[in-house]
């Protein structure tokens, strides 16, 4: 391990990494090892969290670059994580792929509401949940080189 740095500027902003950071947030351990499998074939680096408070925790370390969130789970759901992470200028614009089993409007439109950028239904299919991966990533990276004028 380093030793502690004194006095240094906080960990590089999120474009130098070279890997972008995938947070799956799931409490099933089977689906965050399937989720994860898929995104390391596609050269991802994933971070896995069982819950929301779990995903916070880890999140004080290092921000990921994209965040694929469950709505059902134990102590802190989907939801709930998602509005902590929009009221939190930290994690405010990590996009958020919400993959649910409730798929009805309600759920949709209470998703939406809070931020998330999009919202799959499960079982997902792996093309549709990367093609969503790649292009909010890709939106991400657009933002930050463009001036809003």
């Amino acid at each position: 391990l380093l030793p502690p740095a004194h006095g240094v500027a906080p960990a590089a902003p999120a474009e130098t990494r070279p890997v972008p950071l995938v947070m799956v947030v799931d409490d099933s351990v089977t689906m965050r090892k399937v989720t994860g499998r898929v995104l390391e074939r596609h050269n991802f680096e994933v971070a896995t969290a069982k819950d929301g408070v779990d995903a916070l925790e880890r999140m004080d370390e290092r921000v990921p670059d994209l965040m694929l969130l469950v709505i059902e789970m134990p102590r802190m759901d989907g939801y709930e994580l998602a509005t902590a992470m929009k009221a939190d200028p930290r994690l405010r614009n990590v996009p958020i792929i919400m993959i649910t089993s409730r798929t009805g409007d309600k759920h949709r439109q209470r998703a939406f509401d809070i931020g998330v950028e999009r919202y799959l239904g499960k079982p997902y299919q792996e093309h549709e949940l990367l093609r969503n991966v790649f292009e909010l990533l890709a939106q991400v990276r657009a933002d930050e080189g463009g001036g809003h004028g």
